[in-house]
């Protein structure tokens, strides 16, 4: 690829010429060029000149050119143009000035958590509009987090890494460590990747710019790549507030991970929680048409080269050095009438008085400019009021007798509410008695929104609620006709039943589902089975049916339920309900032969009646014998029938 400088003063495709050069990578050279046409500064991307053999990567990157050049958004660097020249392929692009995220880390700087908050969310709202329109970036680092003269942050790049990783052309070696460094665990093992690989890509980007590390970074590329694969992000106590948002984002499973806009959306809430930050130490760029090594030259004007020659002196005027005494006699002009020429001696008062007024008068506005300049006014250090409390901090700007300005409240994650978090000046500036001290009280943690917990159970809701930085805690189970067991019924924060907002970090209860509450089963004693089953079924139970015999119940109706009448069972449990077949059968047993006597004592032993016995006294009875029985010996009988007994005396 020819040297960077040997292009500079081309015009490529009779429009672009090139003023100077920008910057050079393994791929491409960007020079800072001027659109001839429309008299306007360009960046221009010359890419190796190798790439304009390839066929199929021009066909790739016209696509990718034509898609980008339609992206429109404030976090999204416009691209122009692009072609092809002798020098290789090149895409035009808008210019800024700022620098890049790249340029501060290598000057050793490290973003606060605001100002990384602010930078990411910014950058993830670029990704998730290129993402929506199914573009995906696969190359986001530092260096092509760009800047513009107002500090907001614009994702270049788009499309080149797609039509470069599908040329036939080959970067140098250790081209691609730099890339390395942010790749995703799928672009690591070769997989197909979408633009939760941007996200992953981005959070190690902010992990960089807070911690001063890139994580997972091994001695070899190839080690870089496979030591993030099914890995964690990990820990680092610098990360604060970021951290959470920062796991998630980088989690070693795609499906696990934010996309582009909930990540945008988990910082903006970070951001909106914390005090405004410094602004960015971006690059100034310098105004259109100078030469950046003269700015801040004026070379002198030829009237300053040229010293003025003092004015003549008139003859007996006073030379430069001459000393006027006021009370020197002056000679009057010559007596044309021959008298003696007159002399009169000055009078030196009115000399003494104006004098005397123009020193008071310097004296007074001295005085007056003293006074209003505070010259005589004492100076104190500024105190730390930041962990103070307003009460506080107001009695100790008092002491030094300075005025606290009390600026609007900001939550914060960090602070307790009516806590000093930021003070401006810093502490330990010097100021004069009666200046002001500006504070930033907390008004405690900032408030999330609730999720809907509905068809969770509880350890699913409680990972729900940690991924919005909440506590959930699944009270004891409570019965419900309508929420399947296990399941959240409703939760509450500070007594509000389906809270959608509750502080960073709070606690939410939760009820769950024990299914529907135990009613009791209704009684159907003397009912047929068919109106026992629709009695039991109306209650909400099942029913089956099984006999049994009864001396007290007639055959055909129901004796009772198992479970019993009065039981508390859960809707939908089956209940057996017990059919009286009448009392039970016995076999009539052989008496024949025997005494009367004897017949009744065998019967009732069977629990059955003697019957046709009326009128027999006892010593009959014990004498007569049984002939027959009615019904005959063998015979099934209920329990307690009768049966008649024939007998002969």
């Amino acid at each position: 690829m020819p040297q960077i400088t040997e292009s500079v003063g081309r015009v490529l495709g009779k429009r672009y010429r090139l003023l100077s050069a920008l910057g050079t990578g393994a791929s491409a050279h960007v020079y800072l060029a001027e659109d001839v046409s429309l008299q306007r500064h360009v960046a221009v991307k010359v890419l190796q000149p190798a790439l304009a053999q390839d066929a199929s990567f021009l066909k790739r990157f016209g696509a990718e050119a034509r898609s980008v050049a339609s992206l429109n958004h404030p976090n999204v660097l416009r691209v122009f143009d692009w072609g092809e020249d002798a020098d290789g392929p090149y895409l035009v692009l808008e210019y800024l000035g700022g620098g890049s995220l790249r340029d501060i880390l290598d000057g050793g700087l490290r973003l606060s958590h605001a100002q990384a908050a602010r930078l990411g969310a910014e950058a993830a709202r670029g990704l998730a509009y290129a993402h929506a329109r199914g573009l995906v970036h696969r190359d986001v680092k530092p260096a092509n987090l760009l800047f513009d003269e107002d500090g907001r942050v614009r994702v270049a790049d788009f499309g080149v890494a797609r039509a470069l990783a599908e040329a036939a052309w080959t970067e140098p070696a250790g081209a691609m460590v730099g890339t390395a460094r942010y790749a995703s665990p799928e672009q690591a093992e070769g997989q197909q990747v979408d633009g939760r690989s941007d996200v992953y890509s981005l959070a190690l980007v902010l992990y960089e710019s807070v911690t001063g590390e890139v994580p997972f970074v091994a001695d070899t590329t190839f080690g870089t790549l496979m030591a993030r694969v099914g890995a964690p992000l990990p820990r680092h106590p610098a990360l604060g507030p970021l951290d959470n948002v920062l796991a998630r984002a980088a989690a070693p499973e795609a499906a696990a991970r934010l996309d582009a806009a909930g990540l945008a959306a988990r910082l903006d809430a970070l951001a909106a929680a914390m005090p405004a930050p410094a602004p960015l130490p971006i690059k100034t760029p310098e105004p259109e048409g100078t030469d950046p090594v003269a700015v801040g030259f004026r070379a002198p004007s030829s009237d300053e080269l040229t010293q003025q020659a003092p004015p003549a002196r008139r003859p007996g005027a006073p030379g430069p050095d001459a000393v006027f005494d006021l009370e020197a006699v002056e000679p009057d002009q010559a007596r044309t009438d021959g008298a003696p020429p007159i002399t009169r001696r000055r009078r030196r008062w009115p000399w003494i008085v104006v004098a005397v007024v123009v020193v008071l008068a310097a004296l007074g506005g001295g005085l007056y400019a003293a006074a209003k300049n505070k010259v005589f006014t004492a100076s104190h250090p500024v105190p730390t009021l930041v962990g103070q409390t307003l009460t506080s901090a107001r009695a100790l700007v008092a002491k030094d007798h300075f005025t606290l300005v009390e600026r609007p409240t900001v939550y914060s994650t960090t602070v307790a509410a009516g806590v000093v978090e930021h003070q401006s000046p810093d502490p330990r500036t010097s100021l004069k008695e009666g200046s002001s001290v500006a504070v930033t009280a907390s008004k405690g943690l900032p408030p999330v929104t609730v999720p809907s917990l509905t068809g969770f159970d509880c350890a699913g809701a409680q990972k729900v609620l940690a991924l919005v930085n909440l506590t959930g805690q699944c009270l004891s189970p409570t019965y419900s006709s309508t929420v399947p067991t296990g399941q959240v019924i409703n939760w509450s924060y500070d007594n509000v039943f389906n809270a959608t907002s509750a502080p960073y970090h709070s606690t939410v209860l939760m009820a769950i589902s024990n299914g529907p509450a135990p009613v009791p089963i209704p009684s159907v004693a003397g009912q047929t089975y068919l109106q026992a089953q629709a009695t039991l079924n109306a209650a909400g139970f099942q029913s089956s049916e099984t006999q049994q015999t009864s001396t007290t119940v007639a055959a055909g109706q129901a004796i009772g339920t198992n479970p019993a009448a009065g039981a508390d069972a859960l809707k939908g449990t089956s209940v057996t309900v017990l059919i009286s077949e009448g009392p039970p059968l016995v076999n009539v047993p052989s008496v024949v032969g025997g005494t009367v006597a004897s017949a009744i004592a065998a019967l009732n032993a069977e629990g059955i009646q003697a019957g046709g016995i009326t009128g027999l006294s006892v010593p009959q009875t014990q004498t007569y014998l049984v002939t027959s029985t009615s019904p005959a010996a063998g015979a099934s009988v209920p329990i307690g029938s009768s049966v008649t007994l024939s007998f002969s005396g």
